[in-house]
C-alpha cells in the first residue's frame, strides 16, 4: 500500500473514532485482559494484546466494555473489519464457547455485587478453557 493511501485510510479511521463515543475506561480494559487471561479468540499468552470489537468500529462498533476484547496482532488483523461470529465461523472456532465465555465475563465485570476472581471463569468443572475456545472443548 503506498505511504499516501495509507494517510488516507488513517484519516478516515480517525473520522469515523471522533464521531463515536468510546467509553471503555483504561481500569475496564485492564480487567477484561485479566479475565480473558489472554486473546480472547486463539489464547496467545506470550504476546502483546490490542482492544479488538466484536462489531467493528468501520461497522457502526464503539469502545465499549461489551464490544472490546483483547486480542492477538494476529486474530485482529485476520479479523479486520469483519463481525465477530461470521470470522470466528471462517476460522473453525467454537463460536458458542466464545460467546458463552464473554457473557461469563461481562457478568462479572458489571455485577459490582460479586465478588469472585477472574480466574474462576476458566476453573471447574463444566467451565471453558482459553484453548477450548480455540479448538472447540470443554473442560
Amino acid at each position: 500500500m503506498s505511504t499516501s493511501r495509507a494517510k488516507v485510510y488513517a484519516r478516515r479511521r480517525k473520522r469515523r473514532l471522533s464521531r463515536k463515543t468510546h467509553d471503555l475506561t483504561d481500569q475496564q480494559w485492564a480487567a477484561l485482559v485479566e479475565a480473558w487471561g489472554g486473546c480472547a479468540y486463539c489464547g496467545a499468552t506470550d504476546t502483546a494484546l490490542q482492544k479488538d470489537c466484536m462489531l467493528p468500529i468501520a461497522n457502526g462498533g464503539r469502545y465499549t466494555l461489551t464490544n472490546v476484547v483483547p486480542a492477538c496482532r494476529s486474530c485482529n488483523a485476520s479479523k479486520c473489519s469483519t463481525e465477530v461470529t461470521s470470522w470466528l465461523r471462517r476460522k473453525h472456532f467454537d463460536e458458542a464457547a466464545f460467546l458463552t465465555r464473554q457473557l461469563e465475563i461481562l457478568d462479572l465485570l458489571q455485577d459490582p455485587g460479586r465478588h469472585d476472581p477472574p480466574e474462576t471463569l476458566a476453573a471447574g468443572a463444566g467451565r471453558l478453557t482459553q484453548r477450548g475456545i480455540a479448538r472447540g472443548l470443554e473442560d
